[in-house]
């Protein structure tokens, strides 16, 4: 939009233009060449369709993260998630427009002493979605986020912990513990983590119903989530609902589950998993799986390593990538072979593989034994 410049009784130069509302916006230089310059950069951005009112970003980081939060598709954990990590911001108060990149680097430095960089990381991103949402909001016109670096993590193959066949074996005779009444049953939680990747709200979510015993198949189409007091069912993590395919002692351990510990003939819908009259979940498990690990010794594992230990058994078989994904229900085969394509055996391995066997085959057809058996032929 077209503006103005003009000299004001003072001396000063007053530069003036309309904003993409209609608004009138002046400012006052003490040189025209300021104002020219200053023009031309707003009409610029006006033209360009990138401009940001100044007045915008006046709202506080706080404020404006309160104003946009509702309008979020998020679950409530999620929902807390981010919550928590705006809160841990040091610029909370601060303008929109004059939060700068240090602030930024301030905070990850101060995380940095206190936290894990995964933890690190997933603050992070939450914020800079807040930023990025400004931004798009032309409440301000750059991301201060851009260019921070955020302490260095682990690699996968380093991080990651996959109990060993002994010691899964362990945690399940550990887990119906006779002496803890309140245990009892929980042998088949843990077996589906560890024979059917299922994660934690996944196996709590598992129902009568989703058991194909015939077929031998598990339905996952929901995950059991605190939801302040009691739970919610919700679809599984990123849309991961899925059919898995189970081995047959694992079938035969949830039929014996389902006629020792529910009700002769349950409904579809019934839990598979209870506490009372309501399904097991969030610190129901919790505190059964640390019962039942240091029961076994094993106070070093954690409950998702079970979903490790059934993708690398997986992959150990033969499986490929496209078989994983989908037996763990991840959202895409870049997930699978970002967590676990170190499990795979590398083109190394196979061409070792390969040549081996080519050489075998060399080898025993110019052995003694095998031109003799050519003579007599």
């Amino acid at each position: 939009m077209a503006g103005s410049i003009a000299k004001r009784p003072d001396g000063r130069w007053r530069a003036r233009y309309r904003d993409d509302t209609g608004r009138e916006l002046a400012r006052h230089f003490a040189r025209k060449v300021d104002a020219v310059a200053w023009l031309d950069e707003v009409t610029s951005t006006l033209h360009a369709g990138t401009y940001v009112n100044p007045r915008a970003g006046r709202v506080t980081f706080q404020e404006f993260y309160d104003s946009w939060a509702p309008r979020q598709l998020w679950v409530p954990s999620t929902r807390a998630n981010a919550d928590l990590a705006v809160g841990s911001v040091g610029f909370g108060d601060l303008p929109m427009k004059a939060i700068r990149r240090s602030h930024i680097e301030t905070w990850v430095k101060a995380m940095s002493a206190k936290w894990a960089p995964t933890t690190i990381k997933t603050r992070f991103v939450i914020v800079r979605s807040v930023f990025r949402a400004a931004v798009a909001d032309r409440v301000i016109s750059a991301d201060p986020t851009v260019g921070v670096a955020l302490p260095r993590r682990r690699k996968v193959e380093a991080a990651m912990r996959i109990p060993t066949v002994e010691q899964v074996g362990r945690l399940l005779a550990h887990a119906d513990s006779t002496r803890v009444s309140t245990r009892h049953g929980f042998r088949a939680y843990v077996a589906l983590c560890a024979f059917a990747g299922l994660r934690k709200g996944e196996a709590a979510g598992v129902q009568v119903g989703d058991i194909d015993f015939g077929l031998r198949q598990l339905t996952v189409s929901r995950q059991l989530q605190r939801d302040g007091p009691t739970f919610a069912a919700r679809l599984p993590k990123y849309g991961s609902e899925r059919i898995v395919h189970l081995p047959d002692d694992l079938v035969d351990m949830l039929r014996l589950h389902v006629e020792r510990f529910l009700p002769e003939e349950p409904p579809s819908d019934a839990w598979l998993f209870t506490v009372g009259d309501g399904p097991m979940y969030d610190n129901d498990i919790d505190w059964r799986w640390r019962a039942t690990r240091t029961s076994a010794g094993l106070p070093h594992v954690r409950l998702h390593d079970l979903r490790h230990f059934y993708a690398s058994g997986l992959i150990a078989a033969g499986c490929d990538v496209v078989t994983v994904q989908r037996a763990l229900g991840h959202s895409s085969a870049t997930t699978t072979l970002n967590t676990y394509s170190h499990l795979w055996p590398t083109a190394e391995d196979r061409t070792r593989r390969a040549a081996s066997g080519l050489m075998r085959q060399a080898l025993r057809s110019t052995s003694p034994g095998a031109q003799s058996t050519r003579l007599l032929k």
